[in-house]
């Protein structure tokens, strides 16, 4: 019996240890960061790029657990946050942040001394900014998404640099891609959880009337930047002519969501333009792939 008790104590603390890294979102800023290394790579050593998996991985997740850590006690003010590990008490803090701090030191390991020492300082910034400055401003207002753009913008730009070790235009357009697709998909799900949030005092949308025109010109303003942006990677001969149609198509597509967002001003809307978000952006990635140009 007492062994039965201790294997489900172990089983759940490990269940929980799994929640709070945010598995399927990580993965997703894993992929991202992937797609910057192997577009970035002269020739592909797939031994590296598990590496740099398991580094952006552990980045992400620890930045992940220091942010739920602060909002542990906003966390139960929402519905959707109310069931994770620390507001539900799976987990205390101290074990949160000792695994928190165990992820980090593995990433950073990884990247300065594995990879080279501008990608962890890149990905350093990016925990740092995430967890301590974006998390905090949620509170404060619509600044707070221009900040946590940045972190969120930047894995690409890390996989570029872990893989040529070199800050350049090409990460850069990589960086700004990422950056302008992140205000439609942040202020896309502001919206629809705008409800949840201000329980928690959640000031996300960019119109302090919130859920209005205001709030979907801006959206609006914001995803036309794409349309240039897709381009870059053609002129500067890093892709070729049919992933920048590719991701000219996907975007004319994700901007006319924000111009039935205008139209229409619901929840339904903003729920179709959150779901585009999230098709856009591996679509445009996986497209850049498959019509990488080599290097010479």
């Amino acid at each position: 019996m007492n062994q039965s008790v201790s294997q489900n104590i172990i089983s759940v603390k490990l269940k929980a240890l799994y929640d709070i890294t945010k598995f399927r979102l990580s993965a997703t800023v894993v992929f991202s960061g992937a797609f910057g290394f192997i577009l970035g790579a002269d020739k592909l050593d797939w031994s590296k790029l598990v590496l740099f998996c398991i580094a952006a991985f552990s980045t992400t997740a620890a930045a992940n657990i220091i942010n739920q850590i602060i909002e542990k006690d906003l966390d139960i003010l929402m519905k959707r946050t109310r069931d994770r590990p620390l507001p539900s008490g799976r987990l205390t803090v101290i074990e949160a942040a000792v695994f928190g701090w165990g992820l980090a030191v593995v990433a950073m390991y990884i990247l300065f001394y594995e990879f080279n020492f501008r990608a962890g300082l890149v990905a350093l910034l990016s925990m740092v900014l995430y967890g301590f400055v974006y998390t905090p401003l949620k509170r404060v207002g619509p600044i707070a998404v221009a900040v946590g753009a940045l972190p969120g913008a930047f894995p690409p730009m890390i996989g570029w640099i872990a893989a040529t070790n070199h800050f350049g235009l090409e990460p850069g357009i990589l960086f700004a891609i990422q950056f302008f697709w992140q205000f439609p998909h942040f202020w896309a799900i502001a919206w629809v959880l705008d409800e949840d949030y201000s329980k928690a005092g959640f000031k996300l949308l960019p119109s302090s009337g919130g859920q209005n025109l205001n709030s979907a010109i801006q959206i609006m303003i914001y995803t036309l930047f794409l349309l240039p942006l897709c381009w870059v990677p053609y002129y500067m001969g890093m892709t070729g002519i049919n992933s920048a149609i590719v991701a000219m198509i996907f975007g004319v597509l994700f901007l006319a969501q924000t111009f039935h967002l205008m139209r229409k001003v619901d929840r339904k809307a903003a729920l179709q333009l959150m779901f585009g978000s999230f098709i856009y952006l591996p679509v445009v990635q996986i497209a850049y792939l498959l019509d990488k140009i080599p290097a010479h």
